[in-house]
């Protein structure tokens, strides 16, 4: 056939890019706690051209809420702190008209009165698809959450989780069908921690690090027992608390009463952990119970040398002899004992830090954290 007589093959045109899921974050107010934290990482690291976030508030209006709202998506703020009252029902007329703006295919709610408040709302004002995020353990419901728990829940098309013990709560505890319920891990930003050098626990004088809201359930008190006798046989340690919260005033207490002077402090709030985790050599994880810890993703990116309690995700994350060292909740003698041995072996302290570090970066870093956020959102919403 002549060249003439061939036949032309056009250009193709490239397929047009599907839109993004359009999805509304909703919890009720910002702070610097891990859930939160871990919210606004997503938002930030989200690609515009996969996920267009918003951003619901059911209160939101303190001084440091209104500070850590992210600039490049919408955020509305309800002024909700009880959910029956006059100021409900006039947010919820302004919250429908906020979702007829901006036509979320996915809600995404955080905490209780999040999900009680938003669920319905949203059902009912024909957001296709709701989820649920629920990260810790279910330690704290009552008998009321769990009963307005199952009220909410012909609302709800997925709940999240962060680990499979979590997972099994809601499935196993609480009655949640299996296929509903998705496990999603955080993730860290592991560029703040580049460059740190390893711990090195043959030192005259080794830190001993914990980042923990002050609350029973981190067991901070547990730790100040521990430090007790662990100062009795180490004399080179001191230990360092880094958070504030509920317990502090009881803390004081006992940290006098156990007499513990300069050798263990309680630093309150730290903006900077990446900071203060540098100045550490050990790092301690004591809780009675937990998800997936953030302050624990960030000792292993930080390359620390880590013990921490057999509770939630801790046994997933650190693998025992290999990231860091686990111990059973509240044993206060084995977390003694735990930094005795890492104490005595600096070079494989130092290992066990590499090799958390290692991990973090190949599975649970916020590019790793992003993509599977990602690809969630958009098989929820058939694309």
């Amino acid at each position: 056939m002549s060249a003439l007589l061939a036949p032309r093959r056009l250009p193709v045109a490239p397929a047009p890019a599907a839109d993004p899921v359009r999805v509304c974050f909703m919890i009720d107010r910002l702070s610097r706690a891990g859930t939160e934290t871990q919210l606004l990482a997503l938002i930030r690291e989200l690609d515009r051209s996969k996920v267009a976030p918003s951003l619901v508030l059911l209160d939101g209006e303190d001084d440091l809420s209104r500070a850590l709202e992210p600039a490049d998506c919408s955020v509305i703020r309800l002024g909700v702190r009880r959910l029956v009252s006059l100021a409900a029902a006039r947010a919820a007329r302004r919250l429908r008209a906020f979702w007829r703006e901006h036509r979320p295919d996915v809600l995404q709610t955080y905490f209780l009165d999040a999900a009680y408040f938003g669920a319905p709302l949203a059902k009912l004002s024909g957001v296709r698809k709701v989820v649920r995020v629920r990260n810790n353990l279910g330690y704290w419901l009552t008998r009321r959450h769990r009963l307005l728990g199952r009220a909410v829940r012909p609302f709800v098309d997925a709940t999240l989780t962060n680990t499979a013990a979590g997972r099994d709560a809601l499935v196993g505890r609480e009655g949640h069908r299996a296929d509903r319920v998705v496990v999603l891990e955080n993730g860290v930003d592991t560029a703040r921690f580049n460059r740190f050098l390893y711990p090195d626990t043959s030192k005259p004088r080794v830190r001993v690090g914990c980042v923990a809201n002050l609350r029973p359930v981190k067991n901070v008190d547990g730790l100040m027992r521990a430090a007790k006798d662990a100062l009795a046989r180490f004399p080179q340690l001191v230990f360092e608390v880094a958070g504030d919260g509920e317990q502090r005033e009881e803390l004081e207490r006992l940290h006098a009463g156990l007499g513990l002077g300069d050798r263990f402090k309680l630093r309150g709030s730290v903006a900077d952990v990446a900071g203060f985790l540098r100045t550490v050599d050990i790092a301690v994880l004591p809780s009675h119970s937990e998800g997936m810890s953030n302050a624990l993703l960030e000792y292993m990116s930080a390359g620390r040398a880590v013990v921490a309690t057999a509770v939630g995700a801790n046994a997933d994350l650190v693998r025992h002899r290999k990231d860091g060292l686990v111990v059973p909740a509240g044993d206060g003698a084995a977390l003694v004992d735990a930094i005795g041995e890492l104490l005595a072996d600096p070079m494989r302290a130092a290992g066990y830090g590499a090799s958390a570090r290692r991990r973090v970066e190949a599975e649970y870093s916020r590019d790793a954290m992003r993509r599977r956020f990602e690809a969630f959102y958009r098989g929820l919403a058939g694309r």
